[in-house]
């Protein structure tokens, strides 16, 4: 037999079984329905609000006082078709996945009136988030002696990149929006390795220096003028189960900070019950898991470091641990 005659044999039964497993793992498929929402739209629109936000250093250059506004005129029309139609799209499959599902797309007029409401209540936000996010641009600013102006932390800053995009994706969990909060937290994730659930509660002046491994939980509360550093994780201590076993969903899992508290690197947090009081300190790679009480500072016991300096002794090397 021939590679032709193998091939001609080979690819029909390797297309009959694939086709044969969408019905045995029907969870991890999605065919005859109505579209989905897209990653590449998705995206885009977050491009497209850096560029409301930021303007002048992202996409669109030469922009001034006398051309300004015919150009954010342009892209909130193009934002609120795009944004109409691909929370329609999520809305439509929301309610699919938790009804029973149909052939085809019902009542889609309903849907579409739905989300272009839902957009522009999204876009009506835009001056509010450009506010905030000021506010943590200022944080950062402050907060990072390396920082030359404010404009190296637009241009450069994963943690204000990431704070960006949570903050949009925040108002759309606020307005109901199903998928794309989280579309858009999981691409800032793997953009910036800084992972903000988009259901996390921020507060005003937020600053997360160098970023990476950061982890802030779905039900996080931090308040305002918070900062904190690489690999710090805002986690759940653990997942309680009903009677089923099945995990219990929609309770407070993740810790609440408090204003004016910092928190170092490689410090992990754990609990819904879990406090840290305002203007608390927890040191580098510490391990929390019951409240601090505010004006607290939380450290490891001083380390000890173990130098070999190539002779028959070891010297040991006592390290100060400062924050």
């Amino acid at each position: 037999m021939t590679n032709d005659d193998q091939r001609r044999e080979f690819l029909p039964r390797l297309t009959e079984s694939i086709v044969a497993s969408y019905a045995q793992s029907d969870r991890i498929h999605h065919l005859g329905h109505c579209p989905l929402p897209k990653y590449d739209v998705v995206i885009g629109i977050l491009e497209d609000f850096k560029d409301l936000f930021y303007p002048g250093f992202r996409n669109r250059e030469g922009l001034h006082a006398s051309n300004v506004a015919y150009y954010v005129g342009d892209l909130v029309d193009s934002l609120l078709a795009k944004l109409s139609k691909q929370i329609t799209r999520a809305l439509i499959h929301a309610d699919r996945v938790n009804q029973e599902p149909t052939e085809g797309c019902r009542e889609m007029v309903d849907y579409e009136a739905r989300g272009e409401t839902i957009a522009m209540r999204l876009l009506e936000r835009v001056p509010a988030i450009r506010q905030a996010l000021s506010k943590d641009v200022e944080a950062a600013f402050a907060g990072d002696p390396s920082v030359k102006n404010r404009d190296e932390i637009v241009f450069c800053f994963p943690g204000l990149e990431a704070v960006t995009i949570y903050r949009i994706a925040h108002e759309l969990v606020g307005l109901k929006v199903p998928f794309i909060p989280r579309m858009m937290s999981e691409w800032a994730h793997k953009q910036t390795g800084i992972d903000i659930h988009p259901g996390a509660s921020i507060g005003e002046y937020f600053f997360i220096d160098h970023g990476t491994g950061v982890v802030i939980g779905e039900t996080c509360q931090i308040g305002d003028h918070v900062k904190i550093y690489q690999g710090v994780t805002l986690g759940a201590l653990s997942f309680a189960t009903d009677a089923n076993g099945e995990l219990v969903r929609g309770t407070k899992r993740h810790p609440t900070i408090e204003d004016h508290v910092v928190i170092y690197a490689n410090a992990t947090i754990l609990g819904g019950n879990t406090t840290v009081g305002h203007h608390s300190i927890i040191g580098s790679s510490v391990w929390v898991t019951s409240s601090v009480t505010p004006h607290t500072t939380v450290v490891l016991e001083k380390p000890k470091v173990r130098i070999r300096n190539g002779t028959v002794d070891d010297t040991l090397i006592e390290v100060n641990y400062q924050i």
